[in-house]
């Protein structure tokens, strides 16, 4: 164990090979790149310190119980054509996007704060490995410790950069929403046009006939009625199979368990069904896993010569997880079809996730997971308090109430008014220079107790507060 810290701690040390002559050639391309113009030498000078950087995280996150998380800003989209076909960067328009991406990674890079603290961390490097050489030679644990709490210190995640993160994903995940709603929207736009309308105007177009022929040939007039008749029931049919796209009634009436049993039933395929779901999901949740799951066995039963599949449907804490899995012929792949990327389309929304396993030869499995989805029913299974806490939340919500209320506002109005009964109240015995800071004080010492008291299960666990906390019960039942 020694010996291996000692060889990690010279590893360290030996970096400064490559780091030395890394922060000449770095200072020198942000001379050329700021100084002389030559600005096409800024983004290889910042993906090459990005890299030493992102080097020394996975070193201290394999070495150390460190895990620094990276700081970056999420890199811009690639450039989008205009209505033209031209792209546009700023005031200026491009026939390629070249120079747009150029620019926009040109502009993320400068502007991202990471990129100046890799920056100035690569340049402290060798002050900070020389001060800790002697610790390094007599105590290597101690020193890759400290070490990776300064590179901690440098090279972590800020609060801006991970908000900037979830703002990029939250607009990601709405552009694949409403992408995915435009799809189904134009989907039941063709399906009304090419079905529901045509049979609609051909009744239509079969009823102007009957009126011509009623008085000249009625027997005619009853054949083509009798056509009409079977014609409306088919339109009929057709709107109940639009109907059932867009949100099927078992799927409302049911839930998503007997709805998939459904999909089974009518399947072409032998589908087992294992259901392992205490309590619905939300009417979205049940949309979307449906829908994938209606996909994906679709899939089987067209592309993949499969026989039977199964359709599993279990919890894991707050997420849902669904597995697909048939006997085909496997070599199932995302790019050659628009299937599985709808499906992830329509989990994205819930920042759901798509695995894909399809040896050539099958079987085919598609494992999808909706982390956070399922409802508060979930909670009881949280890890709770532990007893001395508990024992610390319940003594203080049994005792906030003497500091806040009788000793502190209670004291604090008989003062006001000059009541001389003093009673048990302690700050009205003080000398008359320290009643109003006791009363003050034991009204503030009430405040922090209350405080304390919610956010000792709050910051225990935040999920478990959330579910059961309420304005008028802030604890954790």
């Amino acid at each position: 164990m020694l010996l291996r810290r000692f060889g990690q701690a010279a590893a360290l040390l030996a970096l400064l090979l490559v780091e030395v002559p890394a922060i000449v050639l770095s200072l020198t391309m942000l001379l050329l790149s700021f100084g002389v113009g030559m600005v096409f030498l800024y983004s290889p000078q910042a993906r090459l310190v990005r890299r030493l950087a992102e080097l020394n995280r996975r070193l201290m996150r394999s070495w150390t119980d460190v895990h620094i998380e990276p700081p970056y800003l999420p890199e811009p989209p690639p450039p989008e054509p205009q209505a033209d076909g031209l792209y546009r960067s700023d005031r200026t328009l491009y026939k390629t996007p070249r120079i747009p991406a150029w620019n926009n990674r040109w502009k993320w890079l400068i502007s991202d704060p990471a990129t100046w603290r890799d920056m100035i961390w690569l340049v402290l490097e060798p002050v900070v490995k020389a001060a800790l050489l002697p610790v390094f030679v007599t105590l290597p644990e101690r020193g890759l410790r400290i070490y990776a709490l300064w590179s901690d210190l440098i090279l972590r995640a800020t609060v801006a950069s991970r908000l900037a993160s979830q703002v990029s994903h939250l607009k990601r995940t709405r552009n694949l929403a409403a992408d995915s709603q435009a799809a189904e929207m134009r989907r039941i736009e063709r399906d009304l046009h090419d079905g529901t309308q045509a049979r609609l105007v051909a009744i239509g177009m079969t009823l102007g006939a009957v009126e011509q022929l009623v008085d000249d040939d009625p027997a005619a007039a009853k054949a083509l009625l009798s056509k009409a008749r079977d014609a409306s029931s088919e339109t009929l049919t057709e709107l109940r199979r639009v109907i059932r796209g867009i949100h099927p009634p078992v799927l409302a009436e049911r839930g998503l368990a007997d709805a998939v049993r459904a999909l089974a039933m009518d399947s072409p395929l032998q589908v087992t069904v294992d259901v392992d779901l205490p309590h619905r999901p939300e009417a979205p949740v049940e949309a979307a896993v449906y829908f994938a799951v209606s996909e994906l066995l679709s899939n089987a039963a067209r592309h993949s010569d499969a026989r039977a599949a199964t359709v599993d449907l279990s919890t894991d804490g707050p997420n849902l997880r669904v597995t697909v899995t048939d006997d085909g012929l496997g070599g199932a792949d995302p790019a050659k079809g628009s299937g599985l990327a709808g499906i992830e389309r329509r989990l994205a929304a819930f920042d759901g996730l798509l695995a894909l396993n399809s040896p050539p030869g099958g079987p085919t499995t598609v494992a999808m997971e909706l982390p956070r989805v399922l409802p508060e029913h979930w909670a009881g299974s949280l890890p709770r308090l532990p007893r001395w806490k508990a024992a610390i939340v319940v003594f203080l919500w049994a005792t906030a109430w003497c500091p806040t209320f009788p000793q502190g506002i209670v004291a604090g109005v008989m003062k006001t008014f000059g009541i001389e009964e003093k009673s048990w109240f302690l700050a009205l015995y003080l000398p008359g220079p320290w009643q109003w800071p006791a009363i003050l004080g034991m009204i503030t010492l009430g405040l922090c107790m209350h405080i304390l008291a919610i956010w000792i299960p709050s910051n225990h666990n935040r999920d478990l507060w959330l579910a059961h906390a309420t304005p008028t019960k802030p604890w954790c039942r």
